[in-house]
């Protein structure tokens, strides 16, 4: 019986797929939103990427949620943790030479390159989420091969909220002075492919980077605490 219902099931996804790719040709777009994006995207956000002028400009509140869903699953597993039975301290088994050397040898290559990449979001592939990511696992590394170091719970706390204020406060500022609609580009574009250029959305990326950077290190610093 069992056989038989996979057997259904799969005759009625192929069928699905073969009507799709029937009704819609190849090349040819569904919709005109992609092509709209692709051709007046450079110019109304002066962002030469333009994923970074949907993700930030277009479809801000989508990203909105992204941050949201992420600091709601931090905060979810510190509880988590939080309620579990706290161990006396215990003796901590240094790494070696060589993981504790190049711990502290690339651990600040590995922020420099994560500030980079969201920085320069609005002009080459990567963004907030990336630089951040890559930021956090820097303190990976500094917890397999600095043993004994975590960061500062205060700090990233304090860098998480400012993160997202700076996001909120720059999309209602966009509300009421710039359109009339949430993260309107109020300010100068600039000259395109350029480091100061994209109006709000460099500093948006920023604020991403750092906030996106600091919950994913205290994920795994809550993580690592526990095990």
């Amino acid at each position: 019986m069992r056989r038989v219902i996979s057997v259904i099931l799969l005759i009625i996804i192929c069928w699905g797929i073969i009507l799709a790719l029937h009704k819609i040709p190849f090349g040819i777009p569904k919709t005109k939103v992609g092509e709209y994006y692709l051709n007046r995207g450079r110019q109304e956000t002066g962002s030469a990427n333009i994923v970074t002028s949907v993700v930030l400009n277009y479809r801000g509140f989508d990203t909105l949620g992204e941050v949201t869903v992420l600091f709601i699953a931090a905060i979810g597993l510190g509880a988590v943790l939080a309620t579990l039975n706290k161990k006396g301290k215990r003796k901590i088994e240094p790494s070696s030479l060589i993981l504790n050397t190049g711990c502290r040898f690339l651990f600040p290559l590995i922020l420099l390159f994560g500030a980079y990449i969201f920085i320069h979001g609005h002009l080459t592939p990567g963004g907030g989420f990336q630089g951040g990511a890559i930021i956090a696992s820097a303190y990976v590394l500094i917890y397999l091969g600095c043993r004994g170091r975590r960061i500062s719970e205060i700090g990233s706390k304090t860098t998480e909220s400012l993160g997202g204020l700076v996001f909120i406060v720059l999309g209602l500022v966009g509300l009421a002075v710039g359109g009339h609609y949430f993260l309107s580009n109020f300010l100068p574009k600039g000259q395109l492919n350029t480091l100061f250029s994209a109006g709000i959305i460099p500093i948006i990326y920023i604020a991403i980077g750092f906030k996106v950077g600091s919950e994913l290190a205290g994920v795994i610093d809550n993580l690592m605490e526990k095990s």
